[in-house]
This record gives C-alpha cells, sequence and structure tokens, in this order.
C-alpha cells in the first residue's frame, strides 16, 4: 500500500503544475493585449479650444460677408426697382404732357381753321350785299325817275280823269316801293357795316397771329420698317414735320413706353433712326406700326 501512494504522488503534481499554467496564460496575455493609458493634458484642451474657436470665427466670417453680399444685393435690387419707377412715372408724366401739348396744338388749329372759315363766309356775305345794295340803288333811282316824270304836268289837259287815277295811284305804289326800297337800302348799309366790322377784326387778328411754326411737342408719326440687325428703323414723318436730327423719339406701343430712338438721317418726308438698345427692355423689340413721340433735341 504504501508503495502505491508514492507511485501517485508524481501524477498529482504534474496535474497541479499544468493546471496552473493554464490559469496564468490568459493572464499574460491580455496584460500583453491592453493599450498604453492616453493622459490629455490641460494645455492640449485649452489648444482644442483654441482651433475650434478659430474654426467658428472663420465660419462666422464667411457667414457676416455673405449676409453683407446678400444685403447689398438687396439695396441694389430696391435702388435698381425705385428708379426704374421713378423712370416710368417721369415717362408717363412727359408722355402726358406732350400729349396736352398735341391736343391744344389741335385746338390751335381748329380755332385758326375756324376763324378762316368766318372769314371766308364774311367775305362771301359782304360780296352779296354789296350786290343787293347796288341793285336796291338802282331800283330807288328808277322809282325816283318814275315818280319825277309822273309829277309832271301832261301837256294834254284833255286827259280823263280816269287816266289820272290811274297814274295816280301808280305814282302812289311807286312812291311805297320807294320807301320799301329806301328802308332795305338802310338795312342792308347797316348788315354791311358789321359784316365790315367782323371781317375788319378777323383779317387784323390774322395779321397779329405769329407765324405757325411746327410745335415739336406735337410731332407723331409710326414706325414704316425695322433693320433688328443694324439696329435702325424708318418712319413716317420728316422735315415737312420737323423732325431734325441727332433727335430722340420716344417708341410706344399702345400707350405704353417701348424705347428710345434717335435721328440720324432726315428726308422731306421720311427720317432714320437708331435705335437706343439700352432703353429697351428685356425681349422687347421696336416693329412696324408702333408710334413716335417727339423726346428732345441732343445737338
Amino acid at each position: 500500500m504504501p508503495g502505491r501512494r508514492n507511485a501517485k504522488s508524481p501524477r498529482g503534481s504534474g496535474n497541479e503544475i499544468a493546471n496552473h499554467a493554464n490559469a496564468s496564460i490568459p493572464s499574460a496575455a491580455i496584460t500583453a493585449l491592453t493599450l498604453p493609458r492616453f493622459t490629455i493634458t490641460s494645455r492640449q484642451l485649452i489648444f482644442a479650444s483654441v482651433i475650434l474657436l478659430s474654426v467658428a470665427a472663420i465660419f462666422a466670417l464667411l457667414n457676416l460677408q455673405k449676409t453683407s453680399a446678400l444685403r447689398s444685393e438687396v439695396v441694389q435690387s430696391e435702388s435698381a426697382r425705385l428708379s426704374a419707377e421713378q423712370q416710368r412715372v417721369s415717362r408717363e408724366k412727359q408722355l402726358k404732357e406732350r400729349e396736352a401739348a398735341t391736343a391744344k396744338f389741335g385746338d390751335t388749329q381748329n380755332k385758326v381753321a375756324a376763324s378762316e372759315a368766318e372769314l371766308t363766309k364774311l367775305q362771301a356775305e359782304k360780296t352779296d350785299l354789296q350786290t343787293k345794295l347796288h341793285a336796291n340803288e338802282a331800283e330807288i333811282a328808277d322809282l325816283r325817275k318814275r315818280i319825277e316824270a309822273a309829277d309832271k304836268p301832261t301837256a294834254n289837259s284833255s286827259q280823263s280823269s280816269s287816266a289820272t287815277g290811274d297814274l295816280q295811284a301808280q305814282l302812289d305804289d311807286a312812291r311805297k316801293q320807294l320807301d320799301a326800297a329806301e328802308r332795305e337800302k338802310i338795312l342792308l348799309s347797316d348788315k354791311m357795316k358789321v359784316t365790315t366790322e367782323k371781317s375788319t377784326q378777323i383779317e387784323t387778328e390774322r395779321k397779329h397771329r405769329p407765324a405757325p411754326t411746327v410745335n415739336n411737342a406735337a410731332i407723331r408719326g409710326t414706325v414704316l420698317a425695322v433693320n433688328q440687325a443694324y439696329n435702325f428703323v424708318v418712319l413716317s414723318l420728316g422735315a415737312r414735320q420737323g423732325v431734325e436730327a441727332n433727335s430722340e423719339m420716344l417708341v410706344l406701343r399702345g400707350g405704353s413706353f417701348i424705347g428710345r430712338i434717335r435721328i440720324s438721317s432726315v428726308e422731306p418726308a421720311t427720317a432714320i433712326g437708331d435705335i437706343i438698345t439700352t432703353t429697351l427692355a428685356r425681349g422687347v423689340q421696336v416693329q412696324p406700326g408702333d408710334t413716335v413721340v417727339y423726346a428732345g433735341n441732343n445737338s
């Protein structure tokens, strides 16, 4: 028995050694694989904070610049809108003034034409009254001769009483006609005087009336043709209507402003003008049939 116990004891010692070795291996491996501990200092925190603050300041500066640029664009857009609105109001005012001037010029022309027509009528009436007055004077002279002849005593004293009565009746009738003719002469003379006074007044006004001149504000025409390649137009009015070289015309369509043209060449009945492209709205072009109105002379 004692010999058996001694024989088993070496096996038990080997198992204990193996178990101890197996138990110690994981701890060593874990110890070998563990990373070294990283320590963050206050200097590193301050440095990181400064970097983050610098990045934030850069982004804030960029945002501030972008905001300032957007603000400038808004201000420019608003200024452009106000300027365009002022130009529109100014153009509408100019158009109204030119239309009023055109209407006034037309009224003046109509008054002149009416005065000329009245003068012509008065002159014709005066001529007719003169003719009637001459005829009346001739009739009065004839009646007076008849009355004088009737008042003379006849050489034949044996004239019958009936013939004397007829002669007296004729004499009375002639005297009545003479009275009527005298009254008509007075009436014709009065009419003649009134007509002469009116005629003289109209002629005096016409003499003192200033010579008719072309009112630039009344210059108005249409676009006959447009050359888009070379940006010029042909107009339906020229030197006879008072168009001058280097003057500007407003282009209208349906009463709305389209743009401006500058006259480059003038003929008696037509004119050529260059389109001022900077005055045209985007996508808008001058077309045949558009109305043109005098805008001013830049000479």
